[in-house]
């Protein structure tokens, strides 16, 4: 008897010897026993996953002699005719070798006769995405309304080749890769059929070199039983896969992970000495990677490493992280698509394992970013403490004698009143508010200016003014006599709070053009609680605006200083929104008459602009001014110039008109004089050619 290969001998011949494909299986069963058999179906599938099978047992399964029956008993006259492709009622076509419109047009006319000794008439086409376009149309009519003897079974590998109209026709079933650990079953039983004895670990490697076809796994072991005689171990098959295993792969990445590149490098260059291929180390190393980053991760199944997890390198596994073992896995995964098109793959190797030699000292973004983080909190919790502790000491202590401070202020909306006596101390366990304030605002503290600690206190009769302190509780003291303040204007003392302080202090000093300051302040004469107060106003102007902290209701007879009122309105405004100061900066005087006010600007623009923000304009400048106004704009009127037309030329007119120019200046000589000087230049120039011309007779 003549010698048949694995894959041939092992074919299914029945439904439940699929492997891998139990629900195509089960459901193809359940349709013959059900009597729902389609007219067509189209197998899609990897190679060597069973669609031929299949369709030769469904073959067998509809013309079985026990019936149409989901387990044909392979020994009638039908199912052995169909084992052994005798049938001449199931026609096995090569689509590759059978692609014109003839060869479909030799089928329709086979189609009208009916099977000779069987139930059905069953056209398998094989590889039917070879078939031509013209190929598919002419077999569409055919494949939707068949003869009811007729089926047709399809396989293709391809199955995005196969047109639409094909598939919508047919049933589709997908056929899937069989699992390596399938793989190595079958494998085993093949073994020991033929008595031949296999280490689990070489059959595993048989397996995954398959990549879980079939055939592909059947066609591998008979190779390598016969190379490897009654007994197939791992390192007879290592050198007749290719293989580098594992244990050399574990010496190579600990050279690697150890930054001892000069090692690796030697190991590469031995496993290319003993015939392995480059593709294949890669693929070897790229799968040896993914296993350690499996078992980082905290995988240890057996099926999904390859090997058991103790045979991976520990040394490894403790020198690289999770990220690190990414980077090495996407660089090797780069490297095998850049060896396709570089100039020596074995260069591009090397110089993947240099790089690896030094991925111990790779860090990542996020490494790095979490870094950053660790330090900056560690930064924000020793700046903390010092803080507390200073607050806590500021809290506490109070001096007997405070140096006298100078307070930069905005002027206060409230009438400057006389000194008032000093207001008695605060318990020593509590902080003044100006010294909370000072400590809780840095930008307070940058207009508090210490004096020297030399100098003299202050009398007796003018006490350092505590500006954030509350107002004495007394009314008496709202009417006491003023003192007479002293000549240094650092300790002068400034207007009384009122007894609900506004929620901003306003520290900055005050620009020259919103006023003038005077370091002296005339107090009100006493008056009696229930008359008008009769304040005298600070030397400084306001423009007719209301100061700051103030209510229109407060100031409704003052002066209108139209420069002072728009200084003080650009700034407001330039803090609120820049572009606008920025407008109103460009603007003119401004003019209040009546209910509104008015400037002038130069171009078009500008006017533009300022109209679209004219509400918010009228009504911040309503709010200021305690009225409500409306903000104006008004285009300069600029005068053009007349065109001089005093005689010009006919050129200069021709031009102005091309142009569409002006004529804005002129010579001030007269026609006569211009007359004269162009005689006198055609003069010198007629002149100057009798000379060339007497030049070139007598050279000549």
């Amino acid at each position: 008897m003549s010698y048949e290969v694995t894959a041939t001998r092992r074919r299914p011949q029945a439904f439940e010897a699929l492997a891998g494909q139990e629900f195509v299986a089960e459901t193809l069963k359940n349709a013959i026993q059900s009597q729902k058999i389609a007219h067509a179906y189209l197998f899609s599938g990897p190679r060597g996953c069973g669609k031929t099978s299949t369709a030769r047992i469904l073959a067998k399964a509809l013309n079985c002699a026990n019936g149409p029956t989901a387990t044909p008993c392979g020994k009638c006259q039908q199912c052995l005719e169909i084992t052994k492709g005798a049938s001449t009622d199931v026609i096995e076509i090569d689509g590759a070798s059978n692609t014109s419109v003839n060869d479909v047009r030799q089928i329709k006319d086979e189609v009208l006769f009916p099977p000779q000794s069987s139930r059905y008439k069953i056209y398998i086409i094989d590889e039917v995405h070879m078939l031509s376009t013209s190929a598919f149309n002419a077999l569409l009519k055919t494949i939707e309304e068949p003869p009811p003897y007729c089926i047709f079974i399809f396989a293709t590998t391809e199955l995005q080749k196969v047109p639409a109209t094909i598939k919508s026709r047919c049933q589709q079933f997908n056929f899937r890769l069989v699992p390596i650990e399938r793989v190595k079953q079958l494998l085993a039983e093949a073994a020991a059929e033929i008595n031949i004895k296999a280490d689990d670990e070489a059959l595993y490697w048989v397996a995954r070199e398959s990549t879980g076809s079939v055939r592909d796994a059947y066609t591998l072991f008979d190779q390598v039983a016969a190379f490897s005689g009654d007994h197939i171990t791992y390192d007879k098959i290592r050198d007749k896969l290719g293989l580098v295993g594992v244990d050399r792969l574990n010496a190579i990445f600990e050279d690697a992970a150890q930054n001892k590149t000069q090692e690796a490098l030697l190991k590469i260059d031995e496993f290319l000495q003993n015939g392995v291929s480059i593709e294949q180390f890669i693929v070897n190393c790229t799968d040896y990677l993914r296993s350690l980053l499996l078992i980082r991760a905290g995988i240890t199944k057996e099926a999904l490493l390859g090997q058991s997890r103790d045979r991976y390198s520990q040394v490894v596994l403790q020198a690289w992280n999770p990220i690190q073992l990414e980077r090495a896995l996407s660089i090797l995964l780069q490297l095998y698509r850049d060896i396709r098109y570089s100039l020596s793959p074995r260069y591009e190797l090397e110089l993947a394992f240099s790089r690896l030699s030094w991925l111990s000292q790779y860090v990542s973004p996020s490494e790095v970013k979490k870094a950053i983080d660790e330090a900056k909190s560690l930064l924000m919790q020793g700046s903390k403490a010092p803080a507390m502790a200073n607050g806590s000491q500021q809290a506490h202590a109070q001096p007997q004698n405070p140096s006298p401070r100078q307070f930069i202020s905005m002027p206060q909306s409230e009438p400057v009143q006389a000194p008032q006596p000093q207001v008695s101390a605060a318990p020593a366990s509590q902080p003044s508010p100006a010294q909370a304030s000072a400590s809780a605002n840095p930008y307070l503290n940058r207009v508090i200016t210490d004096l020297p600690r030399d100098t003299q206190p202050a009398p007796s009769s003018a006490p350092v003014r505590n500006i954030f302190a509350p107002p004495p509780a007394s009314p008496a003291a709202e009417s006491a006599p003023a003192q007479a303040a002293p000549s240094n204007h650092a300790t002068a003392p400034l207007s009384a709070q009122t007894n609900n302080p506004p929620q901003f202090f306003n520290t900055q000093s005050v620009p020259p053009d919103m006023g003038t300051t005077t370091d002296d302040f005339a107090p009100p004469d006493p008056t009696p609680p229930d008359a008008a107060p009769s304040v005298s106003q600070p030397s400084f102007s306001y423009g007719g605006a209301v100061p700051p902290q103030q209510t229109a209701a407060a100031t409704p007879n003052q002066s209108n200083d139209s420069s002072d009122f728009r200084s003080l309105a650009i700034k407001e405004l330039s803090i609120r929104d820049p572009m606008i100061g920025s407008s109103l900066l460009q603007t003119g005087e401004w003019i209040k008459s009546g209910s509104s006010v008015t400037t002038q600007v130069s171009s078009t623009f500008l006017k533009m602009q300022l109209d679209s923000h004219a509400q918010n304009i009228s009504a911040f400048l309503s709010e200021l001014l305690g009225e409500k106004v409306r903000f104006e704009v008004v285009l300069k009127q600029i005068v053009a110039v007349a065109p001089i037309e005093q005689n010009a030329p006919v050129q200069v007119k021709i031009l102005c008109d091309t142009f569409k120019g002006q004529i804005i200046g002129h010579s001030k000589k007269t026609e006569q004089e211009i007359a004269n000087e162009a005689a006198q230049r055609n003069a010198e120039k007629a002149a100057t050619e009798n000379e060339n011309a007497t030049d070139e007779e007598d050279e000549e």
